[in-house]
């Protein structure tokens, strides 16, 4: 009698002693399987945030080249090495918008970049401790003044002061270079360029002084230790480490100058002229369309301000890989020196 209970209890107790070992696997495959999947989905999420880039720079080109091809049909690529601009007779080059560009833009890394350095410099290491918050809001504050703002200041101060004090000035000791020949206005290429200047200052200065404020304060003490002045500290222990990044900070500048409009519509004279004359009136990619964009009555005219977009779309490129070269050529012997 005791067998036959004990034969039958057992095949069923043996089943489920089987299901209670196999449920801990199961759910710990069921997991590995979901996570699986989860980690798949955020890979393939990614992906898609990363190619997303590539299809916008590629969306934006094929619109530009699209809806630039009457222009490119009638001139050619040549129309980015011809000076014509006549909207009248619907003839059309883009060789003084790019030279007004390119000038404005390194005229103002040259003013700008020195400036920018020292600030940065003197926030970072020589400034007293009570006023460095107060000079860093202002450099803060100049980054987040509107472009128009700068156009209108620039509109009321700066043209005149270029007129009346800077533009004699520098006729009297820089007249033999025959940069500063012809009428001064007040508008045209130096006086964008100085408004430009402005602009990208308070953007390479905090760049710049984040970049160096990064540098370990040991990299400070070991040139001290050495028996370094404060200032061949600064040149050795902390530029020299911060240079990479100072070149980065240089060409997002760069590419703020590059693109800017307003300001530079307002007081740069609007005018498709190419001269070495920094008094002259000139124009820009940026402010040629800003500025007859809404005059465009014929197709050939509007499609030729879109080639101009295209324009100003690869001198961005070209500047870019201009860069990139510049931080190669500055990191490649790196791993040599630290060895």
């Amino acid at each position: 009698m005791l067998s036959t209970v004990a034969a039958a209890v057992t095949p069923a107790a043996a089943p489920q002693a089987g299901n209670a070992a196999a449920s801990p696997i199961r759910d710990f495959l069921s997991r590995r399987g979901s996570g699986r999947l989860a980690d798949a989905s955020f890979a393939a999420i990614m992906l898609v945030c990363a190619l997303s880039i590539f299809a916008i720079v590629l969306f934006i080109l094929s619109i530009l080249i699209v809806r630039s091809h009457l222009s490119l049909a009638q001139f050619g690529w040549s129309f980015f090495t011809r000076s014509a601009w006549d909207p009248v007779s619907g003839d059309f080059g883009a060789l003084p918008f790019i030279f007004g560009t390119l000038a404005t833009s390194f005229l103002a890394l040259l003013m700008a970049v020195p400036l920018a350095l020292g600030v940065a410099i003197f926030l970072t290491e020589l400034c007293p401790q009570p006023l460095r918050a107060p000079i860093s809001f202002l450099t803060e504050l100049l980054a987040a003044i509107p472009s128009v703002v700068y156009g209108l200041w620039a509109v009321f101060v700066l043209i005149p002061l270029v007129r009346d004090v800077i533009g004699p000035f520098l006729v009297k000791f820089f007249g033999w270079t025959t940069l500063f020949d012809g009428t001064n206005f007040g508008v045209g290429l130096l006086t964008a360029s100085i408004i430009l200047a402005i602009m990208i200052l308070p953007i390479i200065s905090s760049l710049t002084r984040d970049i160096m404020t990064a540098v370990p304060n040991s990299q400070r003490e070991a040139v001290l230790a050495l028996g370094a002045t404060r200032w061949e500290m600064i040149r050795i222990g902390v530029l020299r480490n911060s240079r990479i990044g100072i070149v980065g900070a240089i060409m997002l500048g760069l590419g703020r100058a590059l693109g800017e409009t307003m300001a530079v519509t307002m007081v740069i004279g609007n005018h498709p002229n190419i001269s070495k004359s920094l008094f002259a009136p000139a124009n820009t990619l940026a402010s040629v369309i800003a500025g007859e964009f809404s005059e465009a009555t014929s197709d050939i005219y509007l499609s030729a301000l879109i080639e101009i977009g295209l324009a100003l779309f690869l001198v961005t490129i070209v500047v870019n890989a201009i860069a990139r070269l510049m931080v190669w050529a500055v990191t490649r012997n790196a791993p040599a020196r630290v060895q």
